[in-house]
């Protein structure tokens, strides 16, 4: 008589992790207001402040947001309200959202180039 297998309904844990370590030492990026932003902002069935025990948010340090999910939860959504934190503080102009790993996003600074120092090169070579 085979082995009957028993199918259990495999729950998602999903763990993401932000990293803001860069300018969170510029002290241009405050970490603990991130932190409430998500806690504010992050849906669970199509209502916010309902995160019960299913999605929580931890902060590791100045270095890393975690958001861990027991639900089905979308690495693209935590970039949306990580855009949105960015855009609401005046800081989307200097820093985007990068994806290092399969569950690991980072703030990064835009590399902009000195214009001057591009028509001085620029003149030295006529």
């Amino acid at each position: 008589m085979p082995a009957q297998k028993t199918t259990k309904a495999k729950r998602p844990n999903n763990r993401y992790v932000i990293d803001v370590s860069v300018p969170a030492e510029d002290k241009i990026f405050d970490v603990a207001a991130f932190e409430k932003f998500l806690h504010d902002r992050i849906k669970v069935a199509g209502r916010t402040n309902n995160l019960t025990e299913q999605v929580t948010i931890a902060r590791d340090g100045n270095k890393a947001i975690i958001v861990e999910a027991k639900i089905d939860f979308s690495k693209r959504y935590l970039k949306y309200l990580t855009k949105k934190f960015l855009k609401k503080h005046n800081l989307r102009d200097w820093l985007r959202v990068i994806a290092t790993s399969k569950d690991t996003y980072k703030l990064k600074y835009f590399n902009v180039s000195n214009p001057e120092e591009n028509e001085e090169s620029g003149d030295e070579e006529n």
